[in-house]
């Protein structure tokens, strides 16, 4: 069975960090892009960062380029997203996500999902 379980949400300041953690179990990690999405209240699903099978490629969205860092641990099937200079519009619930076929920024195209870390960001 199936499991992607975040970690690491939280309450912070603005101009704050987070580490978030994504363990995967239940398919083979290192086979799939591994992605992080994010929904705020009212909000559709956004895409917030993506990192390739081997490594070599990670993708952001513009909102958050430079300030946040996905990285992955294949041998620990886990993923992460660094999270610096948080602002208010990064509060959300914070989903990380796995596809296997190729890089996608579309939450249609995932294949697995985690249930959520919440972030807060304060002002």
């Amino acid at each position: 069975q199936v499991h992607l379980v975040e970690s690491g949400g939280g309450s912070v300041q603005a101009g704050g960090s987070l580490r978030l953690s994504c363990t995967a179990s239940g398919f083979t990690f290192s086979r799939f892009y591994m992605n992080w999405f994010r929904q705020a209240p009212g909000k559709e699903r956004e895409f917030v960062s993506g990192i390739s099978r081997d490594l070599q490629s990670t993708y952001y969205a513009d909102s958050v380029k430079g300030r946040f860092t996905i990285s992955r641990d294949n041998a620990k099937n886990t993923l992460y997203l660094q999270m610096n200079r948080l602002t208010p519009e990064d509060t959300a619930e914070y989903f990380c996500a796995a596809n296997e076929d190729s890089p996608s920024h579309r939450a249609m195209s995932m294949d697995y999902w985690g249930r959520g870390t919440q972030v807060t960001v304060s002002s």
